[in-house]
C-alpha cells in the first residue's frame, strides 16, 4: 500500500494531467454549438440539460485518473495488462456521475472510449509530449488485455447508467446487455471486454472503435480538430466541424438503432432498417459542410436550421454517438499537446 501511495505521488503531476484532459475534452464537446441534434450550450432535450452534461464532464474525472494509474502501473511491471481494471473505471464513472446529476445517461458512449484512451496514456508514462501514434498504440494494448472482469463491470455500468433502447439480440454472440443474468454467462463463457465489443462491432461505432485501434478517432476526428484549429484558432468552431466530419462519413448508429427498434425488437435488424435515415442525416452534414459551415454566413444558417430540424424530429434523431467519437477525438487532441 504504501508503494501504491508513493507511486500516486511521484506520478500525481502526469495522472492529474490526464484526468484534466478528459475533463476539458468531454466539457468542450458538449459545449460545442450547434452541434445539431445534440445538447449543447444553447440548447437543453427534453428534462437531460446542459448542466447535466458540465456535472458529468467533471465527475467522469477521477475514474479516468484511476484508469491512467492502472495503465503506469501495466507500464512499469507491477500488473498485468489485463489487470488494469478498464471496466471498473468504466462503472465507477457511472456511478460517479450518477451521484452528481439526475439528468439520465450522459456520457456512457464517452466513457467506453475515455478509459482504454486514459490507460494508455498513463502507460506511456511519461508528462512530455504525447505522439498520436504512440498512444494509438498504447491504447490498441489496453484494449485487447481486458479481462472478463472488466466485461462483468462493463455490464453493470450499462445496467446504471440508465440508457434505453438497447434492443434485444436474435442469435446472441454474446449475453443480452437487458439480462440480469449476462454476468453469470460472461463468466462462465469467459468473454473479454475486448470479446464483447468484437461481437457487436458490426453494429455499433463505439465497440468498432474498439476493434480498429479507435480507428476514427485518431485518423479522422483528431486530425480534423488539429487542422481546423490551425486553420480558424477557434475551438467552438473546430469541435462543431469535427463533429460534422465525422457524421458526414460515418452514420449514427445511435439513430440506426433507435429509428430501427420502432419497427422490430431485435437490434441487428433495427440498426439495417435505421441506417437508411442515419444515412440521411450524414448527407446532411457533408452538405453543411460544403457550405463552409460555422467559417461562412450561408454554412451557419444552415447549421442552425440542421440543428433545429433535428431536435424538432425528437429524441431518435440525436446523433449522439457522433458526440461520443468528437469527444474522444478532442481527448486525443488535449493529451497531446492542444491547449486553447
Amino acid at each position: 500500500m504504501n508503494d501504491y501511495y508513493s507511486l500516486r505521488q511521484r506520478y500525481g503531476i502526469f495522472l492529474d494531467s490526464i484526468m484534466i484532459s478528459a475533463q476539458l475534452a468531454a466539457a468542450f464537446e458538449v459545449s460545442g454549438w450547434p452541434k445539431p441534434g445534440n445538447v449543447h450550450r444553447t440548447s437543453d432535450f427534453g428534462f437531460t440539460l446542459f448542466e447535466h452534461f458540465i456535472a458529468g464532464s467533471i465527475a467522469l474525472g477521477p475514474s479516468c485518473r484511476e484508469a491512467a494509474f492502472g495503465g503506469l502501473k501495466g507500464k512499469l511491471g507491477i500488473i498485468k495488462l489485463n489487470k488494469i481494471g478498464i471496466g471498473s473505471c468504466i462503472n465507477s464513472a457511472i456511478n460517479s456521475i450518477n451521484l452528481w446529476h439526475y439528468g439520465g445517461n450522459t456520457h456512457l458512449g464517452t466513457i467506453l472510449l475515455f478509459m482504454p484512451i486514459c490507460a494508455g496514456a498513463g502507460y506511456l508514462g511519461s508528462i512530455g509530449l504525447i505522439e498520436p501514434s504512440s498512444l494509438r498504440s498504447a491504447t490498441k494494448l489496453v484494449m485487447e488485455n481486458t479481462s472478463t472482469e472488466d466485461a462483468v463491470n462493463t455490464y453493470r455500468a450499462i445496467l446504471n447508467s440508465q440508457v434505453n433502447g438497447l434492443g434485444k439480440l436474435k442469435e446472441p454472440e454474446h449475453p443480452d446487455l437487458t439480462s440480469r443474468e449476462a454476468t453469470n454467462d460472461l463468466v462462465s463463457n469467459k468473454f473479454t471486454l475486448y470479446d464483447v465489443m468484437m461481437a457487436s462491432s458490426s453494429r455499433d461505432t463505439i465497440s468498432r472503435e474498439w476493434i480498429s485501434g479507435m480507428e476514427v478517432t485518431f485518423q479522422l476526428g483528431y486530425t480534423t480538430f488539429k487542422s481546423t484549429y490551425e486553420e480558424f484558432k477557434n475551438v467552438n468552431l473546430s469541435t462543431v466541424h469535427t463533429f460534422l466530419t465525422i457524421l458526414s462519413k460515418f452514420p449514427d448508429t445511435f439513430i440506426a438503432r433507435r429509428v430501427g427498434l420502432k419497427k422490430v425488437k431485435f437490434v441487428e435488424d433495427a440498426v439495417k432498417i435505421g441506417m437508411g435515415i442515419a444515412q440521411e442525416i450524414s448527407d446532411r452534414a457533408a452538405q453543411v459542410l460544403k457550405l463552409g459551415g460555422l467559417s461562412t454566413i450561408e454554412g451557419k444558417k444552415a447549421l442552425i436550421q440542421f440543428d433545429a430540424d433535428l431536435k424538432l424530429a425528437g429524441s431518435d434523431m440525436n446523433p449522439g454517438t457522433t458526440a461520443d467519437l468528437t469527444a474522444s477525438s478532442l481527448l486525443v487532441a488535449i493529451l497531446c499537446g492542444f491547449r486553447p
